[in-house]
């Protein structure tokens, strides 16, 4: 599997607190209609957590069945029981999705011994690709790169979506990357840098929005015509905090349903729609 590009984690939408599978597949055919690298169900935007695991393996089965046949998926699967993830290693091969995206153990904090063997149990019960997803402002726990780096020479742990939220270590790792090793930008605001320092590209919230720029930027990058790409990437720069002003994936279902993507901008407790002042200057990006 080429991880190299733009990968939407889609987010779920919901109407009157049910899966809006409609919407659901609007979204998947208006995305795969560009030059993305692939579909990321099941991630945090889509609001994971709060879905049962009825409502989880719809999702799956949805995604593998409407999307087209070229366009790969990884599914979300996280948590902070080793042994539950492993369980639901079946999903993904019941569904035969492409790769697994699973986040580090979020709350009980374990030790960057504690987190290796927790990725290492997940990849012995799979064959499938995994990229570990470092967000360690969310998870409570930081995932060292010399822990990253014990964790890329397992076989089939082949990638990272970086958010940590920290330049120095970021740049670090993409400059030192481990070998065959796809380091892919979470973290929005750092996906130019990222590229620059060769990153594989991102898996990103925003490229909801503006689909084809971030596409752009990355073959524009690709091709060594970087001041091209720096001037794309001012266009969206100021625009990009405003999707993370108030908790994701809120500010997206809002531009998504102004669009007509989705039915309604439907949010899950504990989040909540975003307020009438972010809508107003949101309104100014819908495109």
């Amino acid at each position: 599997m080429n991880l190299r590009g733009i990968w939407i984690p889609l987010i779920t939408p919901f109407k009157n607190n049910e899966l809006d599978i409609t919407s659901y597949k609007r979204l998947i055919e208006h995305y795969t209609s560009f030059d993305i690298a692939g579909l990321v169900p099941m991630g945090t935007t889509g609001e994971s957590p709060t879905l049962n695991m009825i409502e989880y393996e719809k999702i799956i089965s949805v995604t593998m069945e409407y999307k087209p046949p070229q366009k790969p998926v990884i599914m979300g699967l996280g948590g902070n029981d080793t042994q539950k993830l492993i369980d639901k290693l079946y999903l993904a091969e019941k569904y035969q999705v492409n790769g697994i995206l699973s986040v580090c153990p979020y709350y009980n904090r374990p030790s960057q011994e504690g987190i290796y063997q927790h990725f290492q149990a997940i990849a012995a019960a799979t064959d499938k690709p995994i990229i570990i997803y470092n967000i360690p402002y969310r998870t409570g726990r930081e995932i060292e790169n010399a822990t990253l780096r014990r964790l890329a020479e397992i076989p089939n742990i082949v990638g990272l979506k970086d958010a940590s939220g920290n330049i120095s270590q970021t740049l670090e790792l993409l400059l030192n990357p481990p070998p065959n090793f796809s380091i892919l930008c979470g973290e929005d605001s750092f996906f130019f840098i990222s590229l620059l320092h060769g990153g594989a590209g991102g898996i990103l919230a925003s490229a909801h929005m503006h689909t084809g720029s971030f596409i752009e930027i990355c073959q524009l990058i690709w091709n060594n015509d970087h001041l091209a790409a720096y001037k794309l990437w001012q266009s969206l720069a100021d625009f990009i905090p405003l999707l993370f002003a108030e908790p994701s994936p809120g500010p997206l279902k809002y531009l998504l349903q102004k669009q007509g993507l989705i039915d309604s901008e439907e949010i899950r407790l504990p989040l909540v729609n975003i307020s009438s002042a972010l809508k107003q200057r949101l309104d100014s990006f819908i495109i």
